[in-house]
């Protein structure tokens, strides 16, 4: 194994050195990440960029279907659901380890969640663990024995089972945490089909085969993530053969690959929405009608057209329309339409106050940040509002959008993925979301209505109920305005035409166990 990470880094300083020279190892695929991982801890990041490495080094209970957003056994090959939706009993698959060598059982999966939950936990302050609001509904984690976990629920919650398919679920080796503490993130120890090897700051993540992997070893010797983000020179380095794949590329070189024999282009319609953050709390757009008058000013449709090439559709709202059973479909979006956006202007009062836009250089699902900020600018200066972007690297910019809005910026992009149409409204648009309670609503936007329908949905197991209730939520939102509602992606990737088996999930993970790679 030495001597195969030696092979590799030599490969690699030649492909950082001389790009026209550069190919990937034999038996070992090199995957152009947008960003730097922040932290290889599953509990601690919320980035599609970070997920993507780490639904290969871990495993959850449960995961998704191949292809879909539906549940399927992992880690635990069987559950039950009491009667009244808040006992949920796993029982875990037998001889499976950690990659330290540590049994996966009962206990293991109970200090994850304890982990997480607990500020009692010896291991909570290796933290912080934003998306442990998915699990807020958990009472208590029982060890019943070595092989069986139950989770008792405060009350109904029917994102559970879905919410553990997503990385927040991803079960961490005790031990590994244990001896690692808040540097776990460097040096994580999974169940998956990859074991971690190396971290590089700012050149690459290696991950080498897990042999032993219970649900059959790959057939790939290792993956290496390396971290791009200028998507020109993740271009260039598809094109001069260092990269085995690329992700999300920008819609200007889509063509360009299409009609090469040499690389395959991946497309695959998901949960997505990409959207502008208004402060609600101060400034122009503490608003509504300002609000609004943002969401008539900008030209979506050219965005999608003029800038994404057709690769995204115009939002409506607040919930993606790949969520068909929960979609309300006569939501209409906004129109452009300056005029009607100046008379709201001069309607509100606004008095030409100078608004702080923060743009992003990349990051997940974000798609082409500078030009669409950029354009944004240029629509809302349009109307008579003075516009000043600030731009940041992608980890930079979550440390400043993340922890709220207030006396810093009265807009930031953002793009979500998601796994359940619960989960953004959820985690970004509900009063207890507000930052300082730990959520993602960096926006401080604030309606009762919208937090009583979604405290409901979340506890209802009928799934009819459940869509009306995210339907009228949809309703008022799009209303109140909290955010522009500007795009829904479709995901894409291109590869080289010798990789096998590679497929683009709705969940937008990059799942590798099935990947080959045939010299």
């Amino acid at each position: 194994m030495k001597r195969f990470l030696a092979a590799a880094a030599a490969v690699l300083s030649l492909a950082f050195t001389s790009p026209s020279l550069a190919q990937t190892p034999p038996n070992v695929l090199v995957v152009g990440q947008i960003a730097e991982p922040k932290s290889l801890d599953p509990h601690a990041v919320t980035a599609v960029n970070d997920f993507r490495i780490l639904m290969n080094i871990y495993d959850g209970l449960v995961r998704y279907k191949d292809g879909t957003l539906e549940v399927e056994p992992a880690l635990a090959e069987s559950w039950t659901i009491s009667d009244d939706g808040t006992v949920y009993t796993f029982k875990l698959r037998e001889g499976v380890r950690f990659h330290d060598g540590a049994p996966l059982n009962a206990e293991a999966v109970k200090f994850n969640f304890d982990r997480m939950l607990d500020e009692e936990h010896p291991f909570h302050d290796t933290g912080p663990f934003p998306l442990a609001f998915f699990f807020s509904s958990i009472d208590t984690v029982t060890a019943i024995d070595d092989l069986t976990v139950e989770f008792k629920l405060k009350e109904p919650y029917a994102p559970f089972l879905s919410n553990l398919a997503y990385p927040t679920g991803l079960i961490v080796s005790p031990k590994g945490v244990e001896d690692n503490g808040a540097d776990f993130g460097r040096n994580p120890s999974g169940t998956g089909a990859y074991t971690f090897a190396e971290w590089e700051a700012n050149a690459k993540v290696v991950v080498t085969r897990n042999e032993d992997y219970w649900d059959g070893a790959p057939e790939l010797e290792a993956v290496i993530y390396r971290p791009i983000t200028d998507a020109n020179t993740r271009i260039a380095e598809m094109l001069s053969g260092g990269l085995d794949i690329m992700v999300e590329v920008p819609p200007d070189s889509l063509q360009q690959f299409r009609s090469d024999d040499a690389f395959t282009v991946h497309e695959q319609a998901g949960p997505h929405l990409w959207f502008l953050i208004l402060n609600t709390k101060e400034g122009p757009f503490a608003k509504k009608e300002i609000r609004q008058a943002a969401n008539y000013a900008i030209n979506k449709t050219a965005l999608v057209d003029n800038i994404l090439q057709g690769t995204a559709e115009v939002a409506a709202g607040p919930t993606p329309p790949a969520f068909a059973w929960a979609y309300d479909e006569s939501l209409q979006p906004y129109p452009y339409d300056p005029a009607r956006a100046e008379q709201l202007l001069e309607d509100a009062g606004y008095d030409g106050e100078e608004v702080t836009f923060y743009v992003t250089e990349g990051g997940s699902g974000m798609l082409d940040p500078i030009a669409m900020g950029t354009a944004i600018q240029a629509d809302l200066e349009a109307i008579g509002m003075d516009v000043k972007i600030e731009t940041y690297e992608w980890n930079t910019f979550l440390g400043k959008v993340n922890p709220g809005l207030e006396g810093k910026a009265d807009m930031a992009e953002m793009a979500w993925m998601t796994n359940d149409p619960d989960t953004l409204p959820f985690l970004a648009l509900r009063t207890e979301a507000w930052p300082d309670k730990g959520g993602f609503n960096s926006g401080y936007y604030s309606n009762p209505k919208v937090d009583e329908l979604l405290e409901a949905a979340r506890r209802s197991t009928d799934q009819d109920e459940r869509a009306e209730l995210y339907r009228e939520m949809q309703a008022i939102v799009q209303e109140d305005a909290p955010w522009v509602f500007v795009a829904n992606w479709k995901q894409n990737a291109v590869t080289k035409a010798s990789v096998e088996g590679f497929k683009l999930q709705p969940s937008f993970f990059l799942m590798l166990q099935d990947v080959a790679k045939p010299q």
